[in-house]
């Protein structure tokens, strides 16, 4: 899947008159990540939920085993994001983000980990027979074993919380913002996390975000190397 840079999804049926209720409708197809081969549920417009079909193996085939599914030791220390698809009902998928591993626990549900510093976006959407009941998106960066973290969601143990946002029109506005971001050829995954930290404030403040020019990226990236 491409962090961006790829098809469009078209808009969901519209549910109720309340701006929380706006379906998605599933792009037709799966994409591959550019430059990764972790897998990133994403789409350019962000206003649709792609399906994760092709990685619930519905044929009966045995899922591959992947470095998380091999029981050794190896994701000690991860943070671990759980992500599950009821087509219609429930369906959870990354933004943005390069798991570390990946383990498919069953038809409907797969585990992904990160290591310490990585940040990704995840989105949750669900509903009943009445309509959406939930459309969020979180920015987390995961923390390093035994350091203070804010609970999330299907999220363990939890993680450094740079951005939340609850439904679905914000949704969009930060979804808009993220193909921004790309659009100026600067992977999500690498945004400096005080940007994510402003763009949820003046979201609060009902305010617009500051652009993240790749003059600020760049500077950012010096920064970084300074760090300890």
């Amino acid at each position: 899947m491409a962090h961006g840079l790829s098809g469009t999804a078209p808009l969901g049926r519209l549910g109720t008159a309340s701006s929380d209720h706006r379906e998605p409708k599933s792009p037709a197809k799966a994409q591959k990540s550019s430059g990764s081969d972790a897998p990133n549920y994403a789409n350019k417009e962000s206003f649709g939920f792609l399906l994760t079909q092709p990685r619930l193996w519905t044929n009966g085939a045995a899922p591959p085993q992947f470095p998380a599914e091999t029981g050794d030791d190896s994701d000690r220390g991860l943070t671990r994001v759980a992500l599950v698809w009821h087509e219609g009902r429930q369906e959870d998928w990354l933004k943005f983000g390069k798991p570390v591993a990946e383990r498919i626990i069953d038809r409907h549900c797969r585990e992904e980990s990160y290591a310490a510093g990585q940040v990704f976006g995840l989105v949750r959407w669900a509903s009943n027979q009445y309509g959406t009941v939930r459309s969020s998106l979180d920015i987390v960066r995961a923390v390093e074993p035994g350091k203070t973290c804010t609970p999330v969601p299907q999220v363990q143990p939890g993680g450094d919380l740079l951005l939340a946002v609850r439904g679905w029109p914000k949704v969009a506005q930060v979804f808009r913002l993220i193909d921004q971001i790309e659009g100026a050829g600067i992977d999500p995954c690498e945004v400096a996390p005080d940007h994510w930290r402003h763009i949820h404030n003046r979201l609060a403040g009902r305010e617009q975000p500051r652009d993240y020019s790749p003059a600020r990226h760049h500077a950012w990236l010096l920064r970084r190397k300074l760090l300890p």
